[in-house]
């Protein structure tokens, strides 16, 4: 069992309070994020799959849930690959009886691709304790603490997205005395 590291890796140390509790953060980021990845790795191998395969099959799922058709050209985008990726993905799946595809009902160019119900059971059965688990940690959460860590996250996710560079800041925080976002600071008064 890998043991906790109670300090921050050392180009996180400052004399800053601010930042020795982001230094907490980002490593309780980091741990939850290698947890994440083994629970990725054991839903891989008890599916058989692939990433991209798990990736395609939850988005397929998704957009049945929201009665929305996927193309293969959806997928390609979803995925960042090429279409030829795509259809060789597609076929394997197509041949473990995880997906189908037919003919667009009103475009014979295209095709819509669609999960099974055997993916949807193997992926329940794979994934019901797990989520069940994750939304008991959820649980007892206040609307003031569930706007909270919801609104961190969004942040995170602009930070490390392509949105950011340099010296710009897209991702406002909240201000403590309105609740609302402050504004983002030029770049010459984030010096």
């Amino acid at each position: 069992m890998a043991r906790e590291i109670s300090s921050p890796p050392s180009y996180w140390y400052s004399d800053s309070e601010d930042d020795e509790r982001g230094a907490r953060i980002m490593e309780a980021m980091r741990s939850y994020r290698s947890a994440e990845m083994a629970m990725r790795r054991r839903t891989q191998e008890s599916m058989a799959m692939g990433e991209n395969e798990l990736l395609v099959l939850r988005f397929l799922t998704r957009a049945a849930a929201e009665q929305r058709d996927v193309t293969p050209i959806d997928l390609a985008r979803h995925l960042g690959v090429s279409t030829a990726s795509v259809t060789a993905l597609l076929d394997r799946l197509e041949r473990s009886g995880h997906l189908s595809r037919r003919p667009h009902p009103s475009d014979r160019r295209k095709v819509l691709v669609s999960a099974t119900t055997h993916a949807d059971g193997e992926m329940r059965d794979t994934l019901t304790s797990m989520h069940a688990r994750m939304m008991r940690a959820t649980r007892g959460m206040s609307e003031g603490e569930t706007v909270a860590v919801t609104e961190f996250l969004r942040r995170m996710r602009c930070a490390v997205g392509d949105a950011c560079t340099g010296t710009q800041t897209c991702c406002p925080v909240a201000d403590a005395g309105t609740g609302g976002p402050t504004p983002p600071m030029a770049p010459d008064a984030a010096a």
